[in-house]
């Protein structure tokens, strides 16, 4: 039977994230890149459910975690998902509206 990680507890969470952490680090070793990446994608889903989104505030601007080159200035969120804008390094902000989950921001 298939669960939401909204249903999971903050335990079976992190449980999640280190299976799917050794999911990640098989795929690697195999050398099946985008294998990998969809096992990176679900651990960050998974861990942005540990956090609270009240702590991110719509209009402020985050460093992204696994892109170090970029900020994100959130627009709305929308549960465990942060909607908004890529900013570059030259403060470039990108036209296109995507969603990032939270556990990719990082701290102001």
């Amino acid at each position: 039977m298939n669960y939401r990680y909204s249903d999971y507890s903050v335990e079976q969470l992190r449980q999640e994230v280190g299976k799917l952490k050794e999911q990640l680090q098989k795929a690697e070793q195999l050398g099946n890149v985008s294998e990998a990446a969809i096992y990176e994608r679900k651990m960050q889903v998974a861990l942005a459910y540990t956090l609270s989104p009240a702590d991110f505030k719509p209009g402020e601007t985050y460093p992204l975690r696994m892109d170090p080159g970029h900020r994100f200035k959130i627009d709305h969120l929308e549960g465990v998902f942060a909607w908004g804008y890529r900013i570059n390094l030259l403060d470039d902000v990108y036209e296109k509206l995507e969603a990032v989950p939270i556990s990719l921001l990082g701290n102001q």
